[in-house]
């Protein structure tokens, strides 16, 4: 069976949207480097809010850094249409909850398809209230992202809360390469891990990893 080409599914759907009124689109993002090709990209298309809801982010100073790079971001990004903030909190007790039991699985599986379902739920819970015309994450331009399963809760949210979610796989048609030349371009922080005290542990011991391999190799110089 083949897999859905959700970007070229973006792009038919982008040909037909109306120039006026703006369509108006509640975008989850995750951070700022991931968030710069989607703006530059989507911008052009939509009235965009943005959602910082990332309760698995860890430790709180990351998240506030992580926020206030966003900010940065959306003030220095031309952008030909508006871009705003939806009012957000940071609540980690949430994403501790909704993982519970989960803590040892590994990186990309099954826990983090969890903190998928809760960051989107609730992109989808304040589109519904915001009377958004489309919902969507910024998730899919990682390559360590599974955007197939992004999508597929995405869809279901769409027909649970009632707002179109707009299909997407951003790291196609080299958005995550342009994503890394903007972040170049503004300075912006790239974090070494996705977010939670989890990834973070998992970051910390391949550095580790890696820096035992280099006195490796440097010691049988000598």
């Amino acid at each position: 069976m083949n897999k859905r080409n959700y970007q070229r599914e973006l792009d038919s759907l982008l040909e037909a949207l109306p120039s006026s009124p703006l369509p108006r689109l509640l975008l989850h993002a995750c951070c700022a480097p991931c968030s710069s090709y989607v703006l530059e990209y989507l911008s052009r298309y939509f009235d965009i809010t943005l959602l910082f809801y990332n309760p698995n982010i860890f430790p709180s100073e990351e998240y506030e850094k992580r926020y206030a790079e966003l900010k940065r971001l959306v003030q220095e990004l031309p952008h030909p249409n508006p871009i705003s903030f939806a009012v957000c909190s940071y609540d980690p007790d949430a994403f501790f909850s909704a993982v519970r039991g989960m803590e040892s699985f590994p990186e990309g599986g099954a826990r983090c398809a969890v903190c998928y379902r809760l960051r989107l739920t609730e992109a989808a819970k304040a589109a519904k209230d915001g009377g958004f015309d489309y919902f969507t994450t910024t998730l899919s331009i990682s390559p360590m992202k599974d955007a197939e399963k992004l999508n597929a809760i995405g869809a279901e949210l769409a027909k649970q809360y009632g707002v179109a979610y707009l299909f997407s796989d951003f790291k196609k048609r080299e958005g995550y390469k342009r994503s890394i030349t903007l972040s170049q371009e503004y300075g912006l922080y790239r974090q070494n891990y996705c977010g939670c005290i989890f990834s973070r542990a998992e970051a910390e011991k391949r550095i580790s990893r890696q820096q035992e391999t280099i006195n490796t190799a440097q010691a049988n110089l000598k």
